[in-house]
């Protein structure tokens, strides 16, 4: 019984949350038996041979000049045909912004269930079962799929990356149908200008609420984020008046993220906000009101003025940085 995984690249490289699906495919593999098979769309090989060592046995490559950039038919119809070449027990993708996209799609095409957003995949009496938060994480759904094909996205941070012992896998062309769209194309992304890394990536995330009680505040999180290696987030009330880009968010309708360390900073704890964080490794929350709900979700609180504490930790950080 195989294990596919959607191989995730962007501009050529692998991305590493493909790395954290490919371990729980090499585990759920080793339970059910069968190999776990990689497929990746792009435009040319972004490297593929070397997930072996993150659990891939073959990796099936879908090559077309159009797959520099997300194409969503395009890539639905290179996964759909690895699902019909291999017939796996399982297809896993990484619950980051494609594969938010390109999962249900795949489902829709195989006519199968999907789990969204899991933090947990296990095998019990030779089934998969995934369990996944809802209602704004105030419980955790537990999930059996009844079809033949079981498909589910991973949320990014949760699991460790697959690490093997250094081999190389197969890499295979994989044969395909299909044509572009003759009345719509995906042309230019335009990223955002910055070149830092995506919150569903950053080990660490400093994030602000409308306690900083304007935009020109947010360079104490900028500079405390600086010395942590840290990447800056944002609440929904804070994008909403305009003080951060909506790919700060950090919410329920914005980024979920699973870093190792997260700062609440000036941010009350609202079920939208709670719901994409609260899976973070270790969770600080600074805040004047003693009675603010991120409190209770906090691993660490410090009640006070964060005009005052954030500069003082900053100065903290950077004489640590200095030892070093």
């Amino acid at each position: 019984m195989s294990i596919l995984v959607f191989i995730e690249q962007r501009d050529g490289t692998v991305r590493s949350t493909s790395r954290e699906v490919l371990g729980v495919a090499a585990r759920l593999a080793g339970e059910l038996g069968g190999p776990v098979v990689g497929v990746s769309a792009a435009a040319a090989d972004p490297g593929l041979a070397a997930l072996g060592d993150a659990g891939a046995e073959q990796v099936l490559l879908a090559t077309h000049e159009s797959f520099g950039r997300y194409d969503a038919a395009g890539y639905t119809a290179a996964v759909v045909a690895a699902a019909e070449k291999v017939s796996p027990k399982a297809i896993l993708f990484s619950a980051s912004a494609m594969g938010k996209d390109l999962a249900p799609r795949v489902a829709a095409r195989l006519g199968v269930g999907l789990a969204a957003d899991c933090t947990a995949l296990d095998v019990e009496g030779g089934r998969i079962v995934a369990t996944r938060p809802v209602f704004a994480g105030k419980a955790q759904q537990r999930l059996a799929f009844p079809g033949k094909t079981a498909i589910a996205s991973l949320r990014p941070k949760v699991f460790p990356p697959g690490a093997g012992a250094g081999k190389a896998g197969a890499v295979e062309p994989l044969a395909f149908e299909w044509s572009p769209d003759a009345n719509a194309r995906v042309v230019s992304v335009e990223a955002a200008s910055g070149g830092k890394i995506d919150l569903t990536e950053s080990e660490i995330i400093v994030s602000g609420g409308r306690g900083l009680k304007g935009p020109e505040h947010f360079k104490l999180l900028e500079d405390l984020a600086a010395a942590l290696g840290a990447t800056v987030g944002a609440s929904r009330a804070v994008v909403d008046a305009g003080w951060r880009p909506h790919s700060d968010q950090v919410g329920q309708t914005g980024k979920t993220v699973s870093p190792k360390l997260y700062f609440a900073i000036g941010i009350s704890g609202a079920i939208q906000h709670l719901a994409g964080m609260s899976s973070s490794g270790c969770i600080v929350a600074i805040n004047k009101d003693a009675e603010a709900p991120i409190f209770k979700v906090a691993d660490y609180g410090i009640v006070g003025d964060l005009f005052e504490v954030v500069p003082a930790l900053t100065e903290e950080v950077k004489k640590l940085n200095a030892a070093v």
